[in-house]
Parts: structure tokens; sequence; C-alpha cells
């Protein structure tokens, strides 16, 4: 695991070594174990390390037995064991037992396509510089995050923008556009960044550079046929074997490994496997909450012990207050860009806790995708019962909903909330409707906010729709999420928050063996009857207990909308005060504090919407008013003390 940066000029002046030197700085958190660099005339490459595979010989760059190809990589190829083992039966030599060396192999063998061959989680540099070209990519799903900058005098990229600011003529500045798209989902899609000037590569996506000419392509798309030939136990046991062997393959590592468990089925049945492939007791870590009732309903202590007592782990607790306020700018400076998505105050809490253990963590993320885990994914279900009730009596429903107090951490609250938001959509489009449950704020809403009116322009959820191919309606939707949600905010928080401690995290469920099989699964059986993941829970009957099984939903996210109620109102009020919007220059103060107040009031439940904005302004401050995070945290508690 590392960080990757590099710099290729257009104009055929040589790379400044300081500039890349400055680069890697930016993004040492991501490889403290050790950095290197290539200069080649107008270009240069350089890395962070994090070593994992062969610590002691895997320094990078590596290049080719001639010198003639040059390669740095930030993630792990699951299966460089295979790739190599072909490879010397043709008679190639390896130079070390790292396992990014094979991609230089693969890359002289099969030129671009090399990258077919690859399974794991990578962002890649290769220098050809017998052709005087160089290739960045990234993997299939976007688990390895990669930024580019384009001038007319050069394109630089590295591993977080962070590292590319050093090249900024103008300083660093808002994209207008991708605050619309970051206000109304929460997060930026790909290939735009909050960064004015810096894009993201999408995932599945190889850029080259050569004669002077920028080519990008998609090397990789979800499979969009579903196999109906199969029945539900045939699928079953496939699904089974594969989830195992997945998390067995991601285990390979040569220094400490461990897992994130909330207690959900998800990190439970990671943790499970990894017991069958483990010949001593995993080290299993938890996070939960201290406090009031809200705190009770996100606190899954409980279940996580209950997985770990069956798995026999190494298990460790830490438990979260709601003072957690000073952390916020210091997360705003390891994000890059902002999300409205708490949970990257649990992650990377639970991320530096396990740090002082281990140096690789698998995780859960991603079974929710694949197998129908999210409410967004019922529409069909509960549109099919909707429409046997007379629609005199769906109106009148649809009115007392919207009268009702709306707030996710109380129980009653919560279920109103969640009738709201489907009476209300139920009428919409399909694709419309899946909009209106991943949104933060609706486009109106949006457009108040603003100061200053802006052109939506690239819509990231209406380009990922058109580009979906896939009939069945769950995997459809689950091609949006691939192209949206899940590598430009869930994804990139887990990277980002766990790299900031130095902590590589793996994803085994969102390993492309898996995702290839899950895309071919009918939507009947991913949700049967109304009961999500039916078809992941029948393949884990036997695996995990079945209060683990059965248990109800919890996302892993903090109770904000509670705490921004209570203990952290001073700090939103600071934040989000008049004066500051006013000086900010983006927002209508009045627009802002009728949305404070609307949730305040528990007319709506505004969690995300002020989450977003209160990370808005701190991206602003430690970014655009180029202000250290520690100087802009002593200000916050200072001013909401």
């Amino acid at each position: 695991m590392c960080g990757i940066y590099g710099v290729f000029r257009f104009d055929a002046q040589a790379v400044d070594p300081e500039l890349l030197s400055r680069m890697g700085e930016a993004i040492a958190h991501r490889g403290p174990d050790d950095q290197g660099r290539h200069v080649d005339g107008a270009c240069g490459i350089g890395m962070r390390r994090l070593s994992v595979i062969d610590p002691g010989g895997g320094h990078q760059p590596i290049s080719s037995a001639g010198g003639g190809n040059w390669l740095v990589c930030n993630g792990e190829i699951y299966n460089f064991r295979e790739l190599r083992a072909e490879l010397q039966a043709e008679g190639r030599c390896f130079k070390t037992a790292s396992d990014v060396e094979v991609a230089l192999h693969l890359y002289e063998k099969h030129g671009d396509a090399f990258v077919d061959r690859l399974r794991g989680m990578f962002a890649f540099a290769l220098w050809d510089s017998k052709r005087r070209r160089l290739v960045i990519g990234r993997d299939r799903l976007g688990i390895k995050p990669l930024y580019v900058y384009r001038t007319p005098r050069m394109i630089a990229f590295a591993s977080e923008a962070k590292a590319l600011l050093p090249l900024l003529d103008q300083g660093v500045e808002i994209d207008r556009s991708a605050l619309v798209d970051y206000l109304h989902l929460g997060y930026v899609a790909a290939p735009k960044s909050l960064f004015a000037g810096i894009a993201k590569l999408p995932p599945a996506t190889m850029l080259s550079v050569e004669d002077m000419r920028v080519d990008e392509r998609r090397y990789w798309r979800l499979p969009h046929a579903v196999d109906a030939s199969l029945s539900e136990g045939d699928w079953v046991e496939r699904i089974r074997a594969s989830i195992e062997s997945c998390v067995h393959r991601q285990m390979v590592s040569d220094v400490p490994i461990g897992a994130f468990l909330s207690g959900g089925i998800d990190s439970s049945a990671v943790v499970a496997f990894m017991a069958r492939h483990s010949d001593r007791p995993i080290r299993t870590y938890s996070i939960g909450f201290e406090g009031g009732k809200a705190e009770a309903l996100y606190n899954e202590l409980p279940y996580a012990r209950q997985v770990a007592k069956r798995f026999g782990t190494e298990h460790r607790e830490i438990v979260v207050r709601p003072d957690v306020v000073e952390l916020m700018p210091k997360l705003a400076w390891q994000m890059d860009e902002p999300v409205a998505d708490s949970a990257a105050v649990t992650t990377y809490l639970v991320s530096r806790f396990a740090r002082e253990d281990v140096k690789v963590i698998l995780s859960g993320v991603g079974g929710d995708e694949l197998f129908g885990g999210y409410r967004r994914y019922l529409g069909v279900h509960y549109l099919g019962l909707l429409g046997r009730v007379p629609s005199p009596l769906v109106r009148a429903a649809t009115g007392v909903a919207r009268r009702l107090p709306s707030d996710r951490h109380g129980r009653l609250s919560n279920l109103s909330r969640l009738a709201r938001q489907f009476l209300e959509s139920a009428q919409l489009t399909p694709d419309e409707r899946y909009r209106s449950y991943v949104r933060v704020l609706d486009r109106e809403r949006v457009r108040s906010l603003l100061r200053a009116p802006v052109d939506d322009g690239f819509d990231a959820l209406a380009a990922a729709f058109a580009d979906a191919r896939s009939a069945d309606p769950v995997n459809r939707l689950f091609e949006v999420d691939a192209a949206t949600q899940l590598p430009d905010d869930l994804l990139m928080l887990t990277d980002r928050m766990s790299m900031a401690v130095s902590l590589e995290c793996r994803v085994p469920l969102l390993d492309e063996e898996l995702v290839e099989l899950a895309t071919a699964v009918p939507a009947s059986l991913k949700i049967k009857g109304g009961r999500q993941k039916h078809l992941m829970k029948e393949a884990l009957k036997g695996v995990l207990p079945h209060d683990i099984l059965h248990r109800e939903k919890r996302g892993f996210g903090t109770p904000m909308g509670a705490w921004l109620k209570g203990t952290l109102a001073a700090s939103l009020d600071s934040l989000l005060s008049p004066a500051s919007i006013e000086r900010r220059g983006l927002l209508e103060p009045q627009a802002v504090a009728t949305l404070v107040a609307d949730h305040r009031a528990s007319r709506i439940d505004g969690t995300d919407a002020l989450l977003a904005l209160m990370n808005l302004e701190l991206w602003c401050r430690v970014f655009l008013d180029r202000r250290s995070h520690d100087d802009v945290a002593d200000e916050f508690l200072e001013t909401a003390a």
C-alpha cells in the first residue's frame, strides 16, 4: 500500500526533483516506511511506501531487467503468486518478491492489456522510456484513488489531490459546478473534484500520454447478463464458496493483519471465513457509542462481541463520545474532498485504534451494494404492494407523513421519516426514485442555498443511468452505485481514513470474482418477498449465528443528527453562522439558517445536509484559506465553547 505521484511535461523540460519531493511529502502518511522516485527528463514518478508484501525488498519504483520500464503502484495484486509462477515458467526473472513486479513483466508481454490479468485494488503509473510513454490506471471498482491535473504544459497525477496543490499556478479554487454536485449528493462524482482544475480518473480507466497525445479508455465494465438457469440452492453454494475464496485470497500479507467487526452480516462473514483460514486467532476491532437513546441505536458492540466469541477472535473495542468535534478539521484535510457521511469519523477512529496492532485490515464494505442491502433497492417490491391501495388513501397518507416529526435517531420518528420518503417518491420514475433516496438536498433547495446561480453541467447520476446496461432492476441500481456513490463516497472515505493512519484496508466483498458472480444473480433472489440480502443470508446459514443474520440493519455512522441538536449545537452555530456564511460568499445565510431551524424542529432530518455544509466550510478554511487543520481546530473549539 502506497501513495504514488508524478509529472509528465509536454514542453520536454526536465521535471524538477524538488517538486516531486514536495508532492511526496504531502502524502507521506500513505507510506511512512520507504520512498523513492525516478526522473527521466520530462517524466518523473515517485511513491511513498507502506511495506506489506516483501517489506525488505519491494522498494519502488521498480524497473524492468533492462531499465526500460519503471513502475509505481499503490495497492495489492492478489493473484500475483499465480502470475509470477506463470511468468517464471516462461523464463522471466524477478528481482523482488513483491506483488507489483508482475505488472512490469505483463506489460512487456501484453502491452496495455496487462491490466486485464491483474486482480486486486490498485492505482499505478508505468513509464516506458523507450517509447517515452506514460501510462496510469485505476482498479475496476475504484478502490484505490487517482487524481489528475492537466495544463498545456504538463499532466500530473497523485493518489491524493493535496499532492497536486504545489502545481496549481492560480492557487486553490473551488469548482462551482462540482459544488452543485456536492450539495445535491453529499460527494463529488468522478471525473470532477471540488478542486478546480483537478479531476478524478474514473474506475476501470487507463490514461496514456505519448507523442503529445493523451488517450483515456475504460478497460472493464460490470457484466450485465443475468443467469436464470440456476436454482436458488445452486446460487447459495456458489456465493458461499466465492465469499470464502475471496476472503482467503485477500489475507495474503507479510505483516500483521486484522478485521473490522461491526456485528453486521458483511463484516461478520469476513471474520468467519478469516477464522477458517488462519492458524491463530483473528484480531478484530469494533467501535461503539456512549450516551443516551440516540447513541444506543448506533451501538453495535453487543453484536460484535457475539461474533468475536463465536470465532474466538482477539477482540478489542473503542467507545466514542460526542466530543469528536476537534477531529473534523483534521479529517477535512485527510479526506481531500468533503463528504456528507459521518462514517468518516468512525472509520478514522477505528482505523487509528487498529493501527496500534496491525498494518492490514479487512472490511465488509460492498456487501450491501452487491446483494441488495439498501432500502433504495426495495422500490419494485413495495410499489407493487402500494399499487393495491386506492390513490386517495395514498395521497392522504402522504399528507399525514409530511406533518410527522422526521428524525433518524428515534424509532418512531425514523419510521415516519422513512414513510414520508417512500410515499413522496412512489410516483416518480425508477431513476428519479433512486435519486430521491441517495440525494442529500433536492435540486430546488440546492438552488436556494447558492448565492450565485451555477450551471448544473454534468449530471453524474443521469450519466450513470444512461450507461447502465442491465435489464435486472436491482443490478441496474448496482451499476449506478458502482459508477458514483461506491467509489466516490464509501470507498473514498474508507481509503482516506485508513491511510491517514498508515493502515491498509482491503475489501474482499468487492473482489472481482465475487462482483462478477453477484451481478449474474437475478433480483428475485437478492431480494425475496421484501427480504433484503436474501441470497447472501441463505449462503451464510450455518456460518453466522441466527441473531446476526436476522438483526436490524444499522449503518456504520454516528448519531450525528442528535449531536447537532445537542452536544454539537454550538459547533454547528459557529461554523454556519450568518457572518461565516456571508464571509465565504458561496451560500445564502438565510437559506442556511432555515435548514438549521428545520432540522432542530424535526420538520426534516437534515443530518446529512448540515454535515455537508459544515464539512464544506472546514474544507474551505483548510484548502482555500490555506490554514493548518490544527489552527482551524483550535478556532473551531474556541468559538464553539
